[in-house]
């Protein structure tokens, strides 16, 4: 069994102890994985790969909401063949997303891929494996296995937890296995689920055997809404544990989503730090300003600031609340704060009182102070 080795990290307002496990040290272009470094976000585009205008300018897009490794699916040839293009303008390590072919994984390995994901078990002989690892050494990029319960049949035959994940945990074995009687041990392993605990309970229990970096993730997971809720619980417990080299958040959604969420859950946990941590109040008839809408518009203004790195490990905290009972005190206790009253907000900086901001002017003045105190 491996051994999970504490190591620190700052969250909240103290420092605190976190045990990680160890795992190998990958690198996907310029960006480490795994041995320590710090867990990094990635997604996946939804254009068509072959559209090399489209998939750049989401691709920009996700880089700009702090995306740091980005997957693209490649369906045929003719993906595959734009991946060195698509990767000539972009910034970040690319991914090449492949099922069944091995042709794709040479050519988007021949094109400049920087990791590719393919199930060994999937693409035929031992000699096409062969061919793909060859390829893979010479180019010095990781492979990583991606087990999803939907493409498993053994899966669906057992009904409780334990076996579910044991059928994952296994049917991701078989696949390491082929790539290590190769010699190739630059591996990377994710066992997803759409069900949580089942998907908790196989990255535990497959840490016990094999440290490969892991890519964590709840399949399907569904819409902005509801995959929000499963992939915060499911990856949260999961990093809880200790585990964890990079994630993707899986929603229905805009791709730019995943990204926001996903440092959002390594944010909640202390793992890592956005720049920002906005608390506001759930609002009540106490609330005399409408809090949700001026919360939602400063988020929504926050996207576009840019964070001094001494927030990447301490982020500055705003408090926006809307009455006299708990806002003074959460005001008071953040970088910047507003406490609602009857047609004014009481602003603070650093727990002491600033001034008073009628509310139609609450969202500007928060957002040119923060802009003022991030830089």
């Amino acid at each position: 069994m491996l051994k999970n080795q504490p190591i620190s990290h700052r969250g909240g307002v103290q420092r605190v102890m976190y045990k990680r496990w160890q795992t190998k040290n990958e690198k996907i272009g310029s960006v480490l994985i795994g041995g320590g470094s710090p867990i990094r976000v990635q997604s996946m585009t939804n254009t068509d790969t072959r559209n090399v205008k489209s998939t750049v300018r989401q691709i920009k897009e996700l880089e700009k909401a702090g995306c740091e490794i980005v997957r693209v699916a490649v369906p045929d040839l003719e993906s595959a063949r734009k991946i060195r293009e698509i990767k000539s303008r972009i910034n970040i390590p690319l991914v090449a997303d492949i099922h069944f072919d091995y042709k794709l994984a040479l050519e988007s390995i021949n094109q400049g891929a920087d990791k590719i994901r393919i199930n060994p078990g999937n693409i035929g002989s031992k000699e096409r494996v062969k061919a793909v690892v060859n390829a893979a050494k010479k180019a010095k990029i990781p492979i990583r296995i991606g087990v999803n319960s939907g493409s498993l049949k053994e899966f669906h035959n057992f009904s409780n937890i334990k076996d579910r994940a044991g059928s994952l945990v296994k049917a991701a074995l078989e696949h390491v296995k082929i790539l290590e009687s190769l010699n190739f041990y630059d591996i990377v392993v994710s066992i997803k689920a759409s069900d949580v605990p089942t998907t908790i309970e196989s990255y535990k229990l497959f840490a016990t055997k094999r440290k490969y970096p892991l890519h964590l993730g709840i399949t399907e997971s569904g819409t902005l809404f509801r995959g929000t809720i499963k992939s915060s619980v499911g990856i949260g417990a999961i990093l809880n544990e200790g585990l964890g080299d990079t994630i993707r958040v899986s929603l229905t959604s805009n791709p730019v989503e995943e990204v926001y969420v996903a440092y959002q859950i390594l944010q909640a946990l202390g793992l890592r730090s956005t720049g920002i941590d906005l608390i506001s109040c759930p609002t009540c008839s106490r609330c005399k300003i409408d809090i949700i809408k001026v919360t939602g518009e400063i988020e929504n203004a926050l996207k576009n600031v840019k964070v001094s790195r001494r927030y990447k490990d301490k982020p500055l905290k705003i408090a926006v609340m809307g009455c006299v009972v708990n806002g003074p005190g959460e005001a008071k206790d953040a970088d910047l704060g507003i406490a609602g009253g009857n047609d004014t907000g009481l602003f603070f900086k650093k727990g002491k009182p600033i001034g008073k901001v009628k509310p139609k002017d609450w969202v500007k003045t928060m957002v040119r102070m923060i802009k003022s105190v991030a830089r």
